[in-house]
């Protein structure tokens, strides 16, 4: 570091700008026994501009008598130093003995200014340093203030940062102080290493921590960047981790790090000693509170025997139990674990102390640091107010809802003591961020094709917790628009109230014939049961309608430009055959139309559909981005026939299982079957399932069950009442690339079936060409007559396929391909072997 110099000065100064320990300064005369008998008022000052006489004289402190000795004036002049406000300060004896006291002030600072800075900008800057404009110049600050700058590029990656303070003179005793910053290049992790993990590698561990090293994509995030603060949190991460598989002895030792100069970056090594892995022997309650049943809270210990030992579900049966105590009418019990530990069989008995607690109440609840979010949205967010007894546990409840809530970057609950011993005040102190969200997001499929979504969003709309998004999507196949509200507590309960409104146009392609238009509106409930458990009630009306291209509904009797009137041999030859004898109606669809469901739910119209319905979900996942261990299982059913003009009761469950298997190898099993019954009226051919890849890979979307099997028509697919699907999958790293690629593979078994279709099969009208659903035409003459020529499959096979998955959680968005190869399928089924799915937010 080093300091660029406009201004002269004495050799006071220079000592000062770098820094050299000065006792006294240069030219200082103290004086001798002979001038004892001054007093405060014999002192004279030379050479002050801004600072008064007095103020000077006031840091000569007389003695008894009102006199100055030796002492005082040595402790004047340092005091008069310390203040920065002079650049020089002696002490002479003038005539008499007179002490006179001759100052050079320190400059006003007229601007402070920053160059070179790219990456920081200029205004968090100006909030660092101590030098400001209009202030008082002092280099001692200065330096200060260049080694904070340094600080802080330093916090930001950057290590190789040069900060170079320049002081420009001006007139009158003013000074420009100008910043040269020279930033370098960002300095990373350059590998992340871990010494004594047996039980998990170090491919496993480097998913627990947050730092990352640093790869080609390393420019869309910070997680490389060498931030020591995050290093020593990775430390108990780490052993966070190890606690809750079982390791109770674990220990991380140590986070070394050190500077490679070759590679312009650091190598973090992490030093782990795992001990042995413990099971839980026994689970024990003890109450010292009379009349307490400790054993009463054993339905909320969520530790068992034999288990394996975490420190977790130690925390969280803990927190319920004395939620629950507290729920009792015991408002001081404090539950304290405890655990005697056996070193030869490896396990701990863990024992809940059911305790009473010191009698200590909530005096005041300091909320600071919000500065935008309304106080009553965070306190709704305690199960405890001023007045209420003090429940660590319920206040450790309050923070973390408070994180999760996603408006602030640091959420931190003090306490300290209250107007009395029995009273403590809670500091909640708050660090707002930015909660709005604008994004172009981007995709493609080979369901949908291209897509793009435009949307905004706000988390937090204006300070009242409340949730808004309104997006629009266009792509090749799909478009419409949406908007989402949600308040998440209804009447100040917590009922979570949300209002959708949408409208969906997805287009015919190569999978299906026609396309749809939805225009609906649905409101909401959730609850929240228990931390793993929840519901949502639902109610939702809306408007559908087929669409259809002219040639696919014309109702002509031609194939071509020829009327087509089939021989008998053509008719036998075809599969199935053609019965010329009945009243089929082979004008309905003899060159290409449509199939019959598909027309006449064009001639129905538009269609309304009410209905009422709930979802309970279960969800144990220890990830829910990238689980590798838990249990997600949701339970839908929808019963329609509140109004509308159509009823039926849907029924769906979809379990998926994740476990950790070996080599960091996660293993899936995924469950999923539905069931639509049929209530009063018909039901639709669009009110059925329609399965694909999203039932069984490696076949098309809308690939399996029933279809038309008429061979002048579409043959489009049908869809099933009933559907049934298991899968299992194994999904493995790549342990040859860095951890931060995201890359992982894939292979599976796929097996499910769709099934039982119960839609219309024939279809009455009085004048075809004129009928609903047919566009008018001369050139087919008129006829009457009953459509009942619908012939279609619907065996029961079991589906079938082995593949293989590149799954990639890139920067752009999770992105999937598979590659499947069916085993067995229906004889008219469409399979497609390679699928692709993925998006981005940018």
């Amino acid at each position: 570091m080093k300091f660029g110099l406009r201004l002269r000065g004495g050799l006071l100064a220079t000592l000062i700008m770098f820094g050299a320990p000065v006792v006294a300064p240069v030219g200082a005369v103290f004086v001798p026994s002979s001038a004892l008998a001054q007093t405060v008022q014999s002192i004279s000052v030379e050479g002050n501009r801004r600072v008064e006489v007095e103020t000077i004289r006031s840091y000569f402190k007389p003695g008894p008598g009102g006199r100055l000795d030796q002492g005082a004036i040595d402790d004047g002049l340092k005091a008069l130093i310390e203040t920065g406000l002079f650049q020089d300060v002696r002490i002479n004896r003038g005539a008499g003995g007179q002490i006179v006291v001759s100052v050079v002030e320190n400059p006003v600072i007229g601007r402070v200014a920053f160059e070179g800075n790219k990456k920081i900008k200029d205004e968090q800057l100006t909030t660092e340093v101590q030098s400001k404009a209009r202030g008082t110049f002092s280099r001692a600050m200065v330096q200060s203030d260049t080694l904070r700058i340094a600080e802080i590029y330093r916090r930001s990656g950057r290590y190789d940062v040069r900060v170079t303070p320049e002081i420009i003179e001006q007139p009158n005793n003013r000074v420009d102080l100008i910043f040269t910053v020279d930033e370098g290049a960002k300095t990373g992790v350059k590998s992340i290493e871990f010494v004594g993990n047996v039980a998990f590698s170090s491919y496993r561990l480097r998913d627990v921590i947050k730092t990352r090293e640093s790869n080609l994509l390393s420019f869309l995030g910070s997680g490389d960047i060498y931030d020591p603060d995050r290093v020593e949190a990775d430390r108990d991460l780490i052993r966070r981790f190890y606690l809750k598989n079982g390791y109770a002895d674990v220990q991380v030792v140590a986070a070394l790090t050190e500077y490679d100069p070759e590679k312009k970056g650091f190598n973090v090594t992490f030093k782990i000693e795992e001990g042995a892995q413990y099971r839980v022997g026994a689970v024990d309650f003890r109450s010292s509170i009379p009349n307490f049943d400790p054993t009463s809270l054993r339905g909320y210990s969520r530790v068992q025997a034999g288990s394996l030992y975490n420190v977790e579900s130690v925390e969280k049966s803990v927190e319920e139990m004395q939620i629950e105590a507290s729920r009792r009418g015991y408002a001081f019990a404090v539950v304290r674990p405890g655990g005697d530990r056996n070193f030869e069989a490896h396990t701990v008995s863990v024992v809940f102390n059911i305790d009473e607690g010191p009698r200590t109440y909530i005096e005041r609840i300091n909320l600071r640091g919000n500065t935008r979010t309304r106080d009553y949205v965070i306190r709704r967010e305690f199960d405890i107010s001023e007045g209420d007894a003090y429940n660590r546990a319920l206040v450790d409840r309050a923070e973390r809802r408070l994180k999760n809530l996603d408006y602030f970057k640091s959420v931190k609950i003090t306490t300290e003591p209250g107007s009395s011993s029995d009273r403590v005040v809670l500091n909640v102190d708050m660090e707002e961020k930015s909660t709005g969200d604008f994004s172009i997001s981007g995709g493609y499929s080979t369901t949908d094709g291209a897509l793009a979504e435009v949307s905004v969003s706000e988390r937090n709309l204006l300070g009242r917790g409340l949730f808004a998004k309104a997006a629009v999507t266009y792509g090749q196949y799909a478009r419409g628009y949406s908007l989402s509200f949600v308040e998440p507590y209804l009447l100040d309960y917590r009922v979570a109230l949300g209002l959708d409104l949408y409208q969906r146009q997805q287009l015919s392609n190569s999978y299906i014939s026609y396309g749809t238009k939805t225009l609906g509106f649905s409101p909401r409930l959730g609850f929240s049961l228990r931390e793993d458990l929840s519901l949502q009630l639902r109610y939702s009306i809306y408007q559908q309608e087929i669409q259809l291209p002219g040639y696919l509904a014309n109702c002509n009797n031609v194939l071509g430009s020829s009327a087509f009137n089939p021989s008998p041999a053509f008719a036998a030859s075809q599969t199935p055959p053609i019965d010329l004898t009945s009243t089929n109606g082979l004008g309905c669809y003899n060159d290409g139309e449509a199939s019959l469901p598909v027309r006449k739910e064009l001639a129905n119209g538009k269609t309304l559909t009410s209905a009422l319905g709930y979802t309970l979900t279960y969800n144990t996942l220890d990830n829910n981005k990238n689980p590798s261990d838990g249990l997600l299982v949701d339970f839908r059913q929808d019963f329609a026939g509140v109004g509308g003009d159509v009823s039926y009761l849907k029924s769906v469950i979809d379990a998926k299982y994740y476990t950790p298997l070996v080599s960091d190898i996660v293993g899936l099993v995924r469950l999923q079957s539905g069931m639509l019954n049929k209530i009063g009226s018909d039901l639709r051919m669009l009110d059925h399932f329609q399965m694909g890849p999203n039932l069984v890979r490696g076949f098309a979307p809308n690939g399996i069950g029933p279809r038309d099997l008429n061979p002048f028509g579409t043959q489009d697919a049908l869809g099933g009442t009933k559907y049934w699907g298991a899968s299992l999958e194994l999904q493995m790293p790549f342990w040859f690339l860095p951890k931060e690629v995201g890359l992982k593979g894939a292979v599976y078994a796929d097996a499910g079936g769709l099934y039982d279709y119960k839609g219309p099969t024939s279809w009455t009208t009085t004048n075809e060409v004129n009928a609903p659903g047919c566009i008018p035409s001369t050139i087919n003459p008129s006829s009457t007559g009953t459509c009942t020529g619908l012939v279609y499959d619907d065996s029961k096979v079991i589906r079938s396929s082995v593949g293989v998955g590149l799954i990639w959680q890139s920067p752009f968005g999770p992105l999937r391909f598979d590659y499947a190869v069916p085993l067995s399928k229906g004889k008219y089924d469409r399979t497609q072997e390679f699928r692709f799915g993925g998006g981005t937010t940018f």
